[in-house]
């Protein structure tokens, strides 16, 4: 085999290569809005099923989340006592603190909270009365329901006056808040 031989058999060996497809502008733009509407749907899964984003429009939490807060909470995670978390009452969005969840009887006496007999403990201390509430207690809170008091509890749009909140009421535990006014 001489060296002509040998370079003739590696071009023969080698495929042609294909010209690159050009595509139409109908296919890019089918391309575009296939990828907008992959997007649109994971974020409205996302925010259906996982995240909400709620934005406060009262003092009821207070100091904790102020009025004009943008609140993002998560909807998948186990409450506990003391999550601060977003529900809904007769339309309104809310947010309020977890003291008590079903089965457990709430007492609030000599301006403090108790459960099931024991105080609850919170990192800041709120001056807790049932002056004016709807409900009395000691109260035990339904099956399926938690009680929730708001932080700035002068505010008794709470549990004191609608009683236990559906757990399929609460859309979420808050996880991030966003001041957007008095920064």
């Amino acid at each position: 085999m001489t060296v002509n031989d040998s370079a003739e058999t590696a071009t023969s060996i080698e495929t042609p290569k294909k010209p690159k497809k050009k595509h139409s502008a109908a296919y890019y733009a089918a391309a575009f809005f296939a990828k907008i509407g992959c997007t649109v749907l994971f974020v409205w899964l996302l925010l259906t099923f996982v995240a909400g984003v709620f934005v406060c429009h009262d003092n009821s939490s207070f100091p904790m989340i102020k009025d004009g807060d943008l609140c993002i909470t998560y909807r998948l995670g186990k409450l506990k006592q003391g999550d601060e978390v977003v529900y809904r009452h007769d339309g309104k969005v809310c947010f309020g603190r977890i003291v008590a969840f079903g089965g457990e009887a709430v007492g609030i006496s000599d301006d403090y909270v108790s459960v099931d007999g024991y105080r609850v403990y919170e990192d800041t201390v709120y001056p807790t009365t049932a002056e004016n509430a709807k409900i009395t207690f000691p109260y035990t809170v339904p099956d399926n329901c938690v009680f929730v008091l708001n932080d700035f509890r002068s505010d008794i749009t709470d549990s004191r006056t609608y009683g236990g909140i559906p757990l399929d009421d609460v859309k979420g535990k808050v996880v991030f808040v966003l001041r957007r006014r008095g920064i």
